[in-house]
C-alpha cells in the first residue's frame, strides 16, 4: 500500500468489531489499537490499566465528578480518558496507518481526509450468541449484557459527539455481520481500501 490510511471501526455489542480490526490489522500489517488504547494511556498517565477500565466507553454520571484526582486535573476521569485517547489517537493516525476500534475515533479523525469510517451491527441474537461464544457471557445474563454496553456506547458517543451512534451519516461503510458473516466484512472491506489507497 502506498498511502497512509486509517480504519475507525464503530461496532454494536458482539458484532464481531474488535475481530474485524484484528484481521485487518494482520491482513495489512499495520497496529489495531482497542483496549491497547488504554495500556499506552495509563501508562503515561500514571494510573493502572484496571483503573481506567472502569471508565472505558461508559457515559459521564453525576457521581463521576467524585472520582477524579484533584492534584491531576479538575476534571473527573470519564473526561480525562476520553481527552487523553482522543488526542492520542490523533497523534497516532498522523504518524502511520492504522486501526482504531471504537472510542468515538471517527470523530477524533473527523477533520483527516485520509480515514475510513466503518460501523460493524448484527441482528440481536446473533451478538447475543457471539457473546456467550467469543466473550464467555453466561446465557442468561447474555441479552441484559448485551443491550446494557450497547446503551453505554450509544450513551457516550451521544455525549462526547453530539451525534448519533450507529447513524449511517456517520460512517462510509455500514456492515451487517449476522446477515453477512465476519469473513466476508472483512473482504469487502479490504477491497475497498485496496482499491482507494492503492
Amino acid at each position: 500500500m502506498k498511502d497512509k490510511f486509517v480504519i475507525t471501526i464503530g461496532r454494536e455489542y458482539g458484532s464481531g468489531g474488535g475481530e474485524i480490526g484484528r484481521q485487518l490489522s494482520k491482513y495489512f500489517d499495520i497496529p489495531c489499537y482497542d483496549k491497547e488504547l488504554l495500556t499506552i494511556v495509563a501508562k503515561e498517565s500514571g494510573y493502572c490499566k484496571e483503573y481506567f477500565e472502569k471508565f472505558d466507553e461508559k457515559p459521564l454520571k453525576v457521581l463521576s465528578y467524585f472520582g477524579y484526582d484533584a492534584n491531576t486535573s479538575t476534571l473527573p476521569i470519564n473526561h480525562q480518558l476520553f481527552l487523553k485517547q482522543f488526542n492520542l489517537i490523533q497523534k497516532l493516525a498522523s504518524e502511520k496507518s492504522c486501526i482504531f476500534v471504537g472510542r468515538a475515533a471517527d470523530y477524533a479523525l473527523r477533520d483527516y481526509d485520509n480515514v475510513v469510517n466503518i460501523f460493524i451491527h448484527a441482528d440481536f441474537e446473533f451478538r447475543r450468541k457471539r457473546a456467550i461464544e467469543e466473550h464467555g457471557i453466561l446465557s442468561q445474563k447474555s441479552a441484559s449484557i448485551v443491550k446494557k454496553i450497547d446503551k453505554e456506547r450509544s450513551s457516550y458517543y451521544k455525549y462526547y459527539t453530539d451525534s448519533s451512534w450507529g447513524d449511517a451519516k456517520n460512517y462510509h461503510i455500514c456492515l451487517d455481520t449476522g446477515f453477512m458473516g465476519i469473513d466476508e466484512a472483512v473482504r469487502i472491506i479490504i477491497d475497498f481500501i485496496e482499491r482507494k489507497y492503492k
